[in-house]
């Protein structure tokens, strides 16, 4: 279930969380860590083209209702947070000029989010400069959060301010009635899609 984001034991407790669809939940085996850190839920491998898999519900939803914090903005600065009691390794601090707030921040805010240190070093980086849409779980106690669902809580912004959709958000939203078969939407549509999964609408 991808919901549980980066809770963990000796973060705080468990919660009820609506399950994936069957045909998107990856098959994993826990990996094994010295102690308790962030669990990253990571994205099924890359689709053959040719063959997408089309979700037996739609994801997106869930993606809307897992979210603490969602936003539009800029990247403007990346840095490095020593480890605290309780966690295992450093932190990313990740540091943006929030421009569309629709959950959990303000337009205009400077929004300072820190990452399990991991996830920078697996993979998940951003760019000064970078316009970036993000699902972001709300912060742990350890005051860390990370994108819902690893890849699928993060959409890269154009030029124009549109959103972008890669080839894992086509396949794996094909079933939403606004997003679906999209590469890429005005902000305006993507606001309402979140609007009517969050039941706004």
């Amino acid at each position: 279930a991808f919901l549980r984001g980066h809770d963990a034991a000796a973060d705080r407790l468990p919660v009820s969380v609506p399950e994936i669809a069957p045909a998107l939940a990856p098959k994993l085996t826990p990996p094994r860590y010295s102690s308790p850190i962030a669990p990253v839920w990571i994205p099924p491998p890359s689709l053959p083209r040719g063959h997408p898999v089309v979700p037996q519900r739609p994801v997106f939803p869930q993606l809307v209702r897992a979210a603490g914090i969602i936003f539009s903005g800029r990247v403007t600065s990346i840095g490095r947070a020593p480890s605290s009691p309780g966690q295992v390794s450093s932190s990313t601090t990740v540091t943006f000029q929030v421009e569309h707030a629709m959950r959990g921040t303000s337009p205009g805010q400077s929004l300072t989010i820190h990452e399990w240190g991991g996830l920078w070093t697996g993979g998940e980086r951003y760019r000064v400069g970078e316009h970036v849409l993000l699902f972001l779980y709300a912060p742990s106690k350890l005051g860390l959060t990370s994108p819902v669902a690893g890849a699928l809580g993060r959409f890269a912004m154009d030029s124009q301010g549109g959103v972008v959709l890669n080839a894992q958000h086509v396949a794996t939203l094909a079933a939403d009635p606004i997003l679906g078969g999209k590469t890429k939407v005005p902000y305006a549509v993507f606001i309402r899609a979140v609007r009517r999964s969050s039941g706004e609408e």
